[in-house]
Order: C-alpha cells, then structure tokens, then sequence
C-alpha cells in the first residue's frame, strides 16, 4: 500500500541537471515506494522549478538511513557555515518564501 506522504518546501537556488544549470524554487519530498532504488520504502526527494511547469526534476532516491545523515549533514554544514561567515547567511535565508 503507497502512503502518499508528501511535503513540498519552497526553495531558492539552482541545480544542474546533465550539463546544464537551471534556477529551482522547490522540493517536493516524500516517503513511498522507490521508482528505481532497491528498497521497500524510500525517501524520494524531487528538486523542481515550478515557475517553468515543473517539467524537468533532479530526483533522489534515499534509503531512510541515508536521509537522516544527509539531513544532518545539510544542517551541521549550515552550521559552520553561518557560523564562519556571519549575518550574511541568515539573510539569504530569510529571502526564501515559505508555505
């Protein structure tokens, strides 16, 4: 049985897809099914821009376990990062729209 569970988060930022950038403004993250990684269950993450129709996606498939440690990456990375580089970091943040 799918669960569709589904959360979207507005983004701002870019992702290359192939050879080519191209400006992203959300992600749709879920937990289901895999498309195509060897799991029961997977943590799937679609990086979109909706603007242009959504279209074209960069998409991961993610064991729960590997999740978890790209999540806490992500954080401990924005950390530092803020850390060493200051106020200039939290207002980027601070442009994102949220939903």
């Amino acid at each position: 049985m799918c669960s569709y569970i589904t959360e979207r988060v507005a983004l701002s930022g870019s992702a290359k897809g192939g050879t080519d950038w191209r400006r992203v403004d959300a992600a749709h993250v879920y937990f289901d099914h895999p498309f195509d990684a060897p799991l029961d269950h997977a943590l799937g993450l679609d990086i979109l821009s909706e603007a242009d129709g959504g279209r074209e996606r960069i998409a991961l498939e993610l064991s729960a376990e590997s999740a978890r440690a790209l999540a806490q990456a992500i954080l401990a990375a924005l950390a530092r990062g803020e850390a060493e580089h200051g106020a200039q970091a939290s207002a980027d943040q601070a442009s994102i729209p949220h939903y």
